[in-house]
């Protein structure tokens, strides 16, 4: 009888489990701030963004504005009110007005907008790349490419159906171990 309360009691945190609502944990209103040098680029131009209050030594800045995502390093911590800092070049390709970023820090993330200005003369040549670059990576090229800044984690139904994978792997152990028991396996 034992092994029937284990089981019983395994299949009730499972049920426990999959039905308390799970808080996730992006602050609303981060204490940090964002800053874009310069405030206001043109098309082929480099721009330097800068994060405060992030705990994390990493972050990253993704936008249809930019070339690449801006990988930002710096002296995050916890409490330290840490800034992060990067850089990433304007489109070429890309017309004026306003487009959303997005940096996704170690504990929260930040919503921010570029404000694209018109060229005032247009270049001799092309800033290099203007657009990613599809070289190398073999077939993993096109995915490398993909804007990824709206990719989420593993959602409720993956977080379910883990969860009822391992009850039902402590009700095939708590089974297997009562048949040894009574010697009929």
């Amino acid at each position: 009888m034992g092994s029937w309360k284990v089981t019983l009691c395994a299949g009730a945190a499972v049920v426990a489990a999959t039905l308390t609502p799970t808080a996730y944990g992006y602050a609303a209103e981060p204490a940090g701030g964002v800053s874009v040098t310069p405030s206001t680029p043109a098309p082929g131009d480099e721009v330097t963004l800068k994060v405060t209050g992030c705990s994390g030594k990493k972050a990253t800045a993704a936008s249809k504005a930019f070339v690449s995502d801006a990988h930002l390093v710096g002296s995050g911590g916890a409490g330290s009110g840490g800034s992060l800092s990067g850089e990433t070049r304007i489109r070429t390709s890309i017309d004026p007005g306003s487009y959303d970023v997005t940096i996704t820090c170690a504990d929260f993330r930040v919503r921010g907008a570029v404000k694209v200005v018109a060229a005032s003369a247009p270049p001799s040549t092309p800033a290099s790349p203007v657009a990613p670059v599809r070289a190398g990576g073999g077939g993993a090229a096109p995915l490398a490419a993909v804007d990824d800044s709206r990719v989420e984690g593993p959602g409720v139904a993956h977080a379910v159906t883990g969860l009822l994978l391992a009850g039902a792997a402590a009700v095939a152990v708590a089974l297997r171990r009562t048949r040894r028991r009574r010697g009929t396996d």
